[in-house]
């Protein structure tokens, strides 16, 4: 299939583009009602008698009709071909039993691999997974490859096993799941594909991206993920004028045991990467019990996940990475990952110095299991915590998966409140294809976080999925992720059903529009349904326009 010449919806901009009659998210002015952009940047904001007084026939004008103008969402963690694969793909997140699995990989059309992604055995009545055999029977012989939800296990035929040559790997026991190193080479071998078939999965990413109002994605790399071709195709979209796209931000987790390694490392990779961080994995999941655990799964007592690197690895990876002046960093998720994470910290610190651990700005992903020892440390040193907020959402609560894999340690999972009070850092993703592409719905995750006293407020939040997320990226520009004169024209267009201040607090009304407040207003949460996204526009090209935006 050729690539479109551009996202679906796109559109250079050349005139100044005067959008009224809305509303505007801007610290400039917490009642204004009007934005004017001039090329790739904001030129004005302000009031809708001002707008009239500027508006003239060299612009475009758009009436919002009461919608949000607000600053661009950026997802600091995902991953590009891997999503555009299960968009793709057969999505597996609603069914309910090894049998309708089956039932799902016969029906699956064409001649190629079958691949699926998002069944998750925690919701099921019955957990038996399908053989091996079962699911080459139901394929009519064609390779199988379902990740699990958390993408740190899949099912796999047997015949994929073998010719992905599992036998003997880490992971492998024979069966249809596959773990840890037998995981990696069964998805590599789904991912042997020429360079325009991953283009067109990425492009598919970032369409969806686009049109859920993001203006910016963190690409996680890694080379037992999709490797370098991959991470420069991601990369490449950056300067191709004629497919406008949410810009990437490129990471790759390759390991470093020295400065010297990690400049060799940035040399080869062929494309500029913001860092050695992101999915250079410390442990595995919670879903796939490879997490890292102090003790045992609750579920299963003699389980207690799996550490990928030791500390001594991790201190020299972090070391490295000070010393080149660059962003270190890891996947980590279980309390015993992110004890051997923090003594790594400690000495690197040791080796390199504090300062020179702080100035690099180092960034852990996930940091789910947080106690207030290990809080004061990510803070002492600076480390932003990329988190995933939908993860809550998804499996926190009574009877969620945290609760049956971890029992009570599962009550101070991703403790957000208390990050945030401590001084951490801390920006939000998807970690797509885990969780979907939808920016709203993980901002309400904060506001509805499991345990009340880790809730945070939706400017909070928002503030996470935006402006945070350009920090976290060490971005040059320090406007990025504001509606402001002079910043870059990044945002999104979106129509909503009610304005408000949402708090975390119950003790305190949850909203507010009191003027007097001067807060920029949210959209309300609590309605049962996300705000549509009307457009998306990045350095003032247009990305992605809902036809109701110019009806």
């Amino acid at each position: 299939m050729p690539l479109p010449e551009a996202l679906p919806g796109s559109r250079s901009k050349t005139s100044p583009v005067l959008y009224r009659n809305g509303s505007v998210y801007t610290a400039a002015d917490p009642f204004a009602t009007a934005m004017l952009v001039d090329g790739d940047t904001v030129a004005w904001v302000g009031s809708e008698q001002a707008a009239s007084s500027i508006a003239d026939s060299s612009m475009e004008i758009i009436d919002l009709r009461g919608a949000l103008v607000a600053p661009g969402f950026v997802d600091s963690h995902l991953h590009l071909t891997e999503t555009g694969i299960a968009l793709d793909s057969l999505a597996l997140q609603d069914l309910n039993s090894a049998k309708e699995l089956l039932d799902a990989v016969a029906a699956a059309p064409g001649d190629g691999p079958v691949l699926g992604h998002g069944w998750d055995d925690t919701t099921w009545a019955d957990a038996t997974l399908p053989s091996a055999e079962e699911l080459d029977r139901a394929a009519g012989g064609r390779p199988v490859y379902l990740s699990r939800v958390d993408v740190h296990s899949a099912l796999v035929s047997a015949s994929l096993a073998a010719s992905a040559g599992l036998r003997g790997l880490d992971g492998f026991d024979g069966g249809a799941r596959v773990r840890r190193a037998a995981h990696a080479a069964a998805r590599q071998v789904t991912r042997r594909l020429p360079a325009e078939v991953l283009r067109r999965h990425q492009g598919r990413a970032l369409a969806e991206a686009a049109a859920n109002g993001y203006v910016a994605v963190a690409e996680i790399g890694a080379p037992h993920i999709g490797g370098a071709e991959d991470l420069r195709l991601a990369g490449s979209w950056n300067s191709d004028g004629g497919n406008p796209a949410p810009e990437v931000l490129p990471y790759w987790g390759e390991l470093a045991s020295s400065e010297e390694h990690a400049r060799s490392i940035l040399d080869q990779l062929g494309v500029g990467v913001r860092g050695l961080a992101g999915d250079l994995n410390i442990d595995g999941s919670v879903g796939s019990r490879t997490a890292a655990l102090r003790s045992g799964y609750s579920d299963a007592p003699d389980e207690s996940g799996s550490l990928y690197l030791s500390v001594e690895q991790a201190a020299a990876h972090l070391a490295a990475c000070s010393l080149v002046g660059i962003q270190g960093g890891f996947h980590v998720i279980g309390d015993a990952g992110l004890d051997a994470a923090l003594e790594a910290l400690e000495l690197a610190a040791a080796e390199v110095g504090e300062q020179r651990i702080r100035a690099a700005g180092h960034r852990f992903e996930h940091v789910e299991m947080v106690d207030a020892a290990a809080v004061a440390t990510l803070a002492r040193y600076s480390v932003t915590v990329s988190a995933q907020p939908a993860f809550d959402a998804a499996w926190g609560g009574p009877g969620g998966l945290y609760e049956q894999r971890l029992g009570e340690r599962s009550r101070s999972m991703n403790p957000f409140a208390s990050l945030y009070s401590a001084g951490v850092p801390v920006c939000f993703g998807s970690d797509s294809p885990v969780t979907p592409l939808r920016p709203w719905s993980s901002v309400r995750a904060c506001l509805e976080h499991h345990k009340e006293d880790e809730r945070i407020s939706a400017r909070a939040a928002f503030l996470g999925h935006t402006r945070a997320g350009w920090r976290a990226a060490r971005y040059p520009n320090p406007m990025a992720g504001q509606l402001v004169p002079g910043a870059p024209a990044s945002f999104a267009v979106w129509e909503v059903e009610e304005l408000m201040v949402q708090v975390a607090d119950g003790r305190v009304q949850s909203w507010s529009t009191d003027p007097r407040a001067r807060t920029p207003l949210l959209p309300a949460l609590d309605t049962g349904s996300d705000p549509v996204c009307l457009q998306t526009v990045r350095d003032g090209l247009e990305l992605h326009a809902n036809p109701a935006l110019r009806s």
